[in-house]
């Protein structure tokens, strides 16, 4: 069936359990979750490129609606949502969704789901513990005693006490590193274009210029924007306080590392901790470069801040559980790219979900459908985001035959993106 944006979709009316692939060695706890809730779940080591994604998924046999759960390094473009229309949901497995085409995954009702809070404890205490050993001195102190060389000095050692740092972005990440760094008793500032309640004694700064030259250390913390890339250039270097330390834990794109590796050189900055690269190895025998590298005063870290154990359980925990709820009752609560719908699906309810282009009359339409139909609506709920709406329509599960009717009908609708009957567990 085609629907109102002339891709062909598969015939979501009849259900079938989901299948799961999930990628990049995510943490066995998400795959016990989805096999707790019925789901065929299979795992892979590796991060496919997106035609060996649409391969790996056309395989799959059966009509079942397709789930992927993938991390950072797996990228899910335009093709891979027009070649493989049973992609239902996508499970990031990570922080950021950089590698999903959103704009994509909105269109073809594909919803989204990520793990926004499960390793910023994580990412802010390596950030701490990368602000003690860069004030320290400890890299160049540990590499010159494994060297055989006993490097014993005071020289350009500091306690981090009464030092200031300052934090870029003061979201989930930004805001636990305020306040474990004024634990240790560092004056934290911090600047975010969104005004931010801060924490603890952290003061709001009204520029980023104002920022970088009150603060002996800078952490970054911000997404992968058009306006946060290259943010911290050669002009933004410049603007820090002399003798200085850049920590960036967020993402490649935000800091031009030539511009780094010149204030470095000239002695303008004293060091830095870099954890996130512009082009990273997607495998571990993949040789790294970095214009870094060599220098005793910089930390390289391969992209490990939510890099735990604790970290890894916890956000297979979370997206494995946001994945496990959308097939259930058909939740996008917490997701990424549709609108927000979380409701309880009562026993011997079924529920009708639909996504379709938020125009006007869609709801009117579907309820004309629904009294043509002669049945009753339980419940009904609507909510929409951007250029699409989310529709629940919760029927008696007796009327399974006039059930399955019905949906068709309104999968039939020139608004409709995509259209399943919901009945409960997975």
């Amino acid at each position: 069936m085609t629907g109102a944006n002339g891709v062909c979709r598969p015939c979501s009316l009849v259900v079938h359990e989901p299948h799961a692939i999930l990628f990049e060695n995510i943490h066995p706890r998400a795959a016990e979750r989805l096999e707790g809730r019925g789901c065929t779940v299979e795992t892979e080591t590796f991060a496919p490129t997106p035609e060996a994604l649409v391969e790996r998924l056309r395989s799959v046999p059966g009509e079942g609606p397709l789930v992927i759960g993938i991390r950072s390094k797996t990228k899910v473009t335009a093709e891979v949502f027009e070649r493989v229309p049973r992609l239902a949901a996508i499970g990031a497995f990570c922080i950021g969704t950089d590698q999903i085409d959103l704009d994509e995954a909105r269109s073809h009702g594909v919803a989204v789901f990520n793990a926004p809070f499960s390793s910023t404890r994580s990412v802010a205490e390596l950030v701490i513990g990368e602000i003690i050993a860069l004030a320290r001195g400890l890299f160049e102190k540990s590499t010159a005693a494994h060297a055989g060389r006993w490097a014993k000095s005071a020289k350009g050692a500091h306690e981090v006490r009464g030092k200031s740092l300052g934090i870029v972005g003061y979201g989930h990440i930004g805001s636990q590193v305020s306040i474990l760094a004024e634990a240790l008793g560092m004056k934290v500032r911090y600047y975010d274009i969104v005004a931010k309640l801060p924490l603890g004694n952290a003061v709001a700064v009204s520029s980023l210029d104002e920022l970088l030259a009150a603060s002996d250390f800078v952490t970054l913390h911000v997404p992968d924007t058009p306006r946060t890339r290259g943010m911290i250039g050669r002009e933004a270097l410049d603007r820090m306080r002399p003798g200085a330390y850049l920590i960036n834990a967020s993402r490649g794109t935000v800091v031009d590392l030539e511009a780094l590796a010149e204030a470095l050189d000239q002695g303008r900055l004293a060091g830095a901790a870099i954890d996130v690269f512009p082009v990273e190895p997607k495998r571990p025998d993949e040789p790294f470069d970095s214009v870094l590298r060599g220098r005793a005063n910089v930390l390289l870290t391969p992209h490990i801040g939510g890099s735990t154990q604790e970290a890894q359980a916890n956000i297979g925990e979370e997206v494995a559980a946001a994945l496990a709820s959308f097939f259930e009752r058909g939740s996008t609560g917490g997701g990424v790219v549709l609108p927000s719908l979380d409701e309880p699906l009562a026993e011997g309810v079924e529920r009708i979900w639909n996504v379709h282009r938020n125009v006007p009359g869609v709801l009117s339409a579907i309820v004309g459908l629904v009294a043509q139909a002669g049945v009753n609506i339980v419940g009904q709920h609507l909510a929409t985001r951007d250029d699409v709406g989310l529709v629940f329509v919760d029927v008696p599960a007796a009327e399974r035959l006039e059930v399955e009717r019905l949906a068709a009908q309104i999968e039939a609708l020139d608004t409709s993106i995509r259209t399943r009957i919901v009945r409960g567990r997975v």
